[in-house]
C-alpha cells in the first residue's frame, strides 16, 4: 500500500457535537485503478477531488457500485469494524452482476482498516455516534461506447455519523412503484437503483410520508424492502421478513436482526409478507410493529402505513414492548463494545499506522 499522508489535517474543524450525516469528511480515502486487467496499487491519500470528465463511462451507463458500512469507538477508544467480510462479499456480487472487476480481499479489508487506523480521530464516540464507510467501485474511461469499460477505480470515503431517524416514520405501501424486478439488478447495490427511488420517494413525501415500502413488481402484493432498508413485521409474537432474492438485498443488518432474535428466543420467519396479511393483522390487533433495518439507519420504527388512500395508524409500543427496539439495542451494545460478541462480529482496528 502507498502511504501519504496529508499536511494540513482537518479534525480541528470537526464538532463532534455538531455536524451533518453525509456531508463531513475525513482527512484521508482509498483509491485503486484498474486498467490493462488488473489493479494497480492501493493508494491511501488525501480526500479530495479526482479528474473526470463527463465521458467517462460511469456516469453515462452506470457501472458502479458502492457499501455502507461502519466503524465503532468504544469508552476506552479503542476501534471496531463490524462484520466486513460480509461487505467484501456483498460488493463483489455487485460488481459481478455490473459486469465490473472483483477487488480482492486484500485490497478491501486492508485498505479500510488503514483507512480508519490513519483518521481515528474522526470517529465520534457515544450513543448513535460512528463513523460511515463507503466503499465504491465505479468505471472510469473516457468514451461514449454503451459496453463494458476498460477502466475503473475501487475507492473508499468515510463520514462521521449520528442517528439517522430520530422519531418513528410513516410510511407508504406502493401500489405502483417498484424497487426492483425479476432479472434486474435489486440485489446488488448498484447505484442506479438509488436514483430511480428517488422520484416515487419525493411522491409520497408530498402526500405526506417519510418513506416508501416497496411492492413486488408484478402484483404488488407482498412487502420487499423500504426506502433503502430490508423490512420486518412483528404480527403477535413473531417476526416476518422477506426472504432475500434477485430482488431484495441481502442486509448485513438484516442478518445480524435476525441472528440476534434467534439468540433470544424469538421466532423468525423468513418468508413472503403478503400486504393483505399486515393490513388484516392491522386491523384485527395482532399487528405490534413494522420497521426497517440498515446500515445507516440501524433501525426506524414506524408510525403509520399508508394503503390505499388511508393512513393507518400502527400501536405505539414502550421500548421495553418493542422487539425493534430491543433488538437495536442488542446490536448497537455489541456493536460499541457494551456487550459480549458471542458471533465474532466485532473487528479490532489496529494501530497499524502508528510510524507512517
Amino acid at each position: 500500500m502507498i502511504i501519504q499522508k496529508t499536511e494540513n489535517s482537518r479534525i480541528s474543524t470537526f464538532d463532534p457535537n455538531n455536524f451533518s450525516f453525509g456531508g463531513t469528511f475525513i482527512d484521508h480515502m482509498i483509491i485503486c485503478e484498474y486498467e490493462d486487467g488488473k489493479w494497480g496499487d492501493v493508494k491511501l491519500v488525501p480526500y479530495g477531488p479526482i479528474p473526470f470528465t463527463p465521458a467517462m463511462m460511469g456516469v453515462n451507463y452506470g457501472q458502479a457500485c458502492f457499501e455502507g458500512m461502519k466503524a465503532y469507538k468504544d469508552k476506552d477508544g479503542q476501534v471496531f469494524l463490524f462484520r466486513p467480510e460480509k461487505n467484501f462479499e456483498r460488493i463483489n456480487k455487485s460488481a459481478k452482476r455490473l459486469a465490473m472487476p472483483e477487488v480482492t480481499e486484500e485490497m478491501f479489508l486492508d485498505g479500510l482498516k488503514a483507512l480508519v487506523d490513519i483518521d481515528r480521530e474522526w470517529i465520534p464516540q457515544g450513543e448513535g455516534m460512528s463513523l460511515y464507510i463507503r466503499p465504491l467501485i465505479f468505471a472510469t474511461e473516457e468514451a461514449l461506447k454503451a459496453r463494458v469499460s476498460n477502466k475503473y477505480m475501487f475507492a473508499i470515503v468515510a463520514t462521521p455519523a449520528k442517528s439517522y431517524y430520530s422519531e418513528p416514520v410513516s410510511v407508504k405501501i406502493s401500489d405502483h412503484y417498484s424497487r426492483a424486478a425479476n432479472g434486474g439488478v435489486g440485489s446488488a447495490k448498484a447505484a442506479g437503483n438509488y436514483a430511480a427511488s428517488f422520484y416515487p420517494t419525493q411522491l409520497a413525501i408530498e402526500e405526506g410520508y417519510e418513506q416508501i415500502i416497496w411492492t413486488d413488481d408484478a402484483t404488488h402484493e407482498y412487502f420487499e424492502e423500504s426506502g433503502t432498508m430490508n423490512v420486518f413485521v412483528r404480527i403477535n409474537d413473531t417476526i416476518y421478513t422477506p426472504p432475500t432474492s434477485e430482488k431484495i438485498l441481502d442486509g448485513v443488518t438484516r442478518d445480524s436482526f435476525i441472528q440476534l432474535a434467534k439468540k433470544r428466543g424469538i421466532e423468525v420467519k423468513v418468508e413472503p409478507i403478503p400486504v393483505k396479511t399486515v393490513i388484516e393483522a392491522l386491523k384485527s390487533g395482532s399487528l405490534k410493529e413494522v420497521w426497517g433495518v440498515g446500515t445507516a439507519v440501524v433501525t426506524t420504527q414506524f408510525q403509520a402505513l399508508g394503503y390505499q388512500g388511508e393512513k393507518l395508524a400502527l400501536p405505539r409500543l414502550s421500548d421495553d414492548e418493542s422487539y425493534a427496539a430491543l433488538l437495536k439495542k442488542d446490536l448497537v451494545d455489541l456493536q460499541n463494545n457494551l456487550s459480549e460478541d458471542p458471533f465474532g462480529w466485532r473487528v479490532v482496528v489496529d494501530h497499524v499506522l502508528e510510524t507512517v
